[in-house]
């Protein structure tokens, strides 16, 4: 991941253990990492949203919006660059900076690695801003699936 974005400005990697019996599916396990964030987190992008409008940044619902216009498949509101037996590439690039997400089956745990490169003090000052949320989503996201149990190993 990290040398997507050679000298970039923010990467980050938070891990949590797969119980056993978990599905190994990464894009199973993934949608179901995004599918309930934490009632604040909707508040967290509606701020973000009306904060960014102004500036041409993408709102969360201009991202959901162009999915069905690209054709691509979309993780929440993310797109899916790439996808393989254990690890799902989401990402957006916008004007102000560029960021990939992985989800990664590694043994007995699920990893999601966060790299961002900016392009212009707008981007900079916007990972100024949201970084500290960031990290605090990611990880909420991970405990909340955890909490909820995640989707067993299907039987073939």
């Amino acid at each position: 991941m990290a040398g997507l974005f050679p000298g970039a400005n923010l990467a980050d990697a938070f891990a949590i253990r797969l119980p056993a019996g978990s599905s190994r599916d990464v894009t199973k396990l993934s949608r179901f990492m995004f599918a309930e964030p934490a009632p604040w987190f909707h508040t967290l992008l509606g701020a973000r949203d009306a904060l960014v409008a102004g500036f041409g940044i993408k709102t969360s619902k201009q991202l959901r919006a162009t999915a069905p216009a690209e054709g691509a498949d979309r993780i929440f509101i993310f797109r899916v660059h790439s996808v393989s037996a254990n690890e799902v590439i989401l990402g957006e690039d916008d004007i102000h900076l560029d960021f990939r997400a992985s989800v990664l089956i590694r043994s007995d745990e699920l990893v999601v690695t966060t790299v961002v490169h900016c392009h212009n003090l707008l981007g900079r000052l916007y990972l100024a801003l949201i970084a500290p949320f960031h990290r605090l989503v990611v990880k909420a996201n991970l405990q909340r699936a955890a909490r909820r149990g995640w989707p067993p190993e299907s039987v073939i």
